[in-house]
């Protein structure tokens, strides 16, 4: 048994119910993890250093088998739907009891960390894994205390990940063997049957999602953010494939953070201490920082090699296109460390317009960022997936849906509340195509999005004056230092101006019946935003 100085892991087990495990590794090294895996069989080095692991039947989460405990605090506060799936507090107790259970005479795996990383809301995070490189995940995900810190330290929130453990759905009121389920009553988050290490992540922020809300006041993001030598802080959304990591790792810019964050009164800050990047099509001339961080104490993910080779064949998709690689904040060369930021000046809205509607870049009002952020629109292309013969909508209401166990109109009226009190510009960049819909027009240039968001960030767009875009009625500048004066306004691009008109009322519509869910809950401001058809 690993024992620490500071903390004595087997009181720390058997308050949570976990006794006479075979051997208890704590607070252990990231060098000694991944040796205790290759020990184990469970991984490879890569020739860059890293940890290859394979995480087995799941490459990803599973939302239909997340779950929370519906019970006197959730009732009438959680926003139960498709993502927010309830459980008793029966079959969540009979779950704790049979995976706690589970542990005696194996071996485990204890880390204590932290989340966010404003101390004022700091959120004490008990981690216990069956595996060496879970806990190797959580190292790198997580903050970091150091000994003195962890001498006063109440872990807060326990984290139970134990792949090897299968519910039964018969009893214990899930859908099949694998789960996620979180106890608020019992600060606690039991995951089963799976080995993808996201799990344990997304369960924390769907915890601070929660709380950080209703107890602080604090709007919670799916979001990366950056801060230039001054301090000027800006915030980037999106969904997969909009460019928000492209967009935010500007080499000009300080990164705060690459996804989860909290917007105080004060202060925008970081839940995590690390990064979880995807890494499919990965190359050094793409995406240099992240390339540069799959080093020696990564963990990659569900990678394939090169034949015969320990080299990581970054576009290979064999496993899953959702490749992935975990590595502390600090990996990244201009990291923000402490990673808190002022509050913002500039908050950008991604997304990949594939009917070519959209302008790529346009300024919004506080009523319509309230609308955008709860629809959180982009597109999916043609040829993505079998049957789609034209670009389709997806819509994650605020960014990030899964994770969100409140109503999307709370966290909307939060961020409208700090736009009006804070006086920060919102932008809607349209990373997606131009000149028409996709197959027919155009994706927009990625030299002409940068030049866009540097003008934002400079300021050079606040002296510029703006016109009305139909059906959606965003501000359009009438000019932009660095890109043609024609690619501003998407209808100029089009050849057939009548068939753009029809596009653009039959996407304002899509939004429109997509609304539709929401427009109970929305107040009149919310709604005064929506398209005009």
């Amino acid at each position: 048994m690993q024992v620490s100085s500071v903390r004595n892991p087997v009181a720390l087990l058997s308050a949570i119910g976990i006794e006479q495990t075979a051997a208890i590794y704590y607070q252990t090294a990231p060098a000694v993890l991944v040796s205790q895996t290759l020990a184990r069989k469970q991984g490879a080095l890569t020739a860059n250093g890293a940890l290859s692991v394979n995480t087995g039947k799941f490459t990803g989460r599973s939302p239909k088998d997340k779950f929370i405990v519906k019970d006197a605090l959730t009732a009438a506060t959680v926003n139960w739907n498709d993502f927010n799936i309830p459980m008793s507090a029966d079959h969540f107790d009979r779950l704790y009891t049979k995976i706690t259970a589970y542990f005696k005479g194996k071996e485990i795996w204890v880390r204590d960390c932290v989340a966010c990383a404003d101390p004022a809301y700091r959120v004490g995070i008990q981690v216990v894994t069956e595996t060496p490189w879970a806990n190797l995940f959580a190292y790198n995900m997580f903050l970091r205390p150091g000994d003195e810190e962890l001498e006063d330290m109440h872990a807060e929130w326990t984290v139970i990940q134990a792949p090897g453990f299968f519910a039964d759905p018969a009893t214990d009121g899930t859908r099949q063997g694998n789960f996620a389920a979180i106890s608020f009553e019992r600060k606690t988050v039991l995951i089963g049957g799976t080995a993808y290490t996201g799990e344990i992540k997304k369960g924390i922020f769907t915890i601070l999602n929660y709380i950080l809300p209703q107890m602080h006041g604090v709007l919670p993001m799916h979001c990366s953010a950056n801060q230039d030598e001054h301090g000027d802080t800006a915030i980037f959304f999106g969904l997969s494939g909009t460019g928000k990591t492209t967009l935010s790792a500007d080499p000009a810019r300080k990164l705060i953070g690459d996804d989860e964050h909290g917007w105080s009164s004060h202060h925008i800050f970081n839940f995590e201490g690390g990064c979880y990047a995807k890494c499919i099509d990965l190359s050094e001339e793409k995406e240099p920082q992240i390339y540069k961080a799959i080093r020696e104490g990564a963990l990659l993910e569900n990678v394939s090699c090169f034949e015969g080779t320990n080299k990581v064949d970054f576009a290979n998709k064999c496993i899953t296109e959702n490749t992935r690689v975990s590595y502390p904040l600090d990996y990244i060369d201009n990291a923000v460390i402490p990673s808190v930021g002022n509050i913002p000046s500039n908050i950008f809205f991604l997304t990949c317009d594939a009917f070519g509607v959209l302008p790529p870049i346009s300024r919004l009002t506080p009523a319509q960022a309230m609308y955008q952020f709860i629809s959180g629109y982009t597109a999916r292309v043609a040829g993505t997936e079998t049957g789609v013969t034209e670009p389709t909508t997806t819509f994650s209401t605020c960014f990030g849906a899964p994770f969100l166990p409140l109503h999307p109109v709370q966290y909307a009226q939060l961020l409208g509340q700090k736009l009006k009190q804070q006086d920060v510009a919102v932008w809607l960049i349209n990373t997606g195509w131009t000149g028409g819909p996709y197959g027919t027009g155009q994706r927009i240039s990625l030299k002409y999005t940068r030049a866009m968001v540097t003008a934002a960030l400079s300021g050079q767009l606040d002296r510029i004056a703006y016109k009305d875009f139909p059906f959606f009625g965003f501000g359009i500048p009438e000019h932009c230092p660095g890109v043609p004066a024609e690619l501003l306004d998407p209808r100029n691009t089009w050849a057939d101006k009548e068939a753009f008109d029809k596009q653009a009322a039959d996407l304002a519509d899509r939004f429109i019946q997509n609304f539709k869910k929401y427009g109970a809950q929305a107040d009149p401001e919310i709604l005064s935003a929506s398209p005009k058809i």
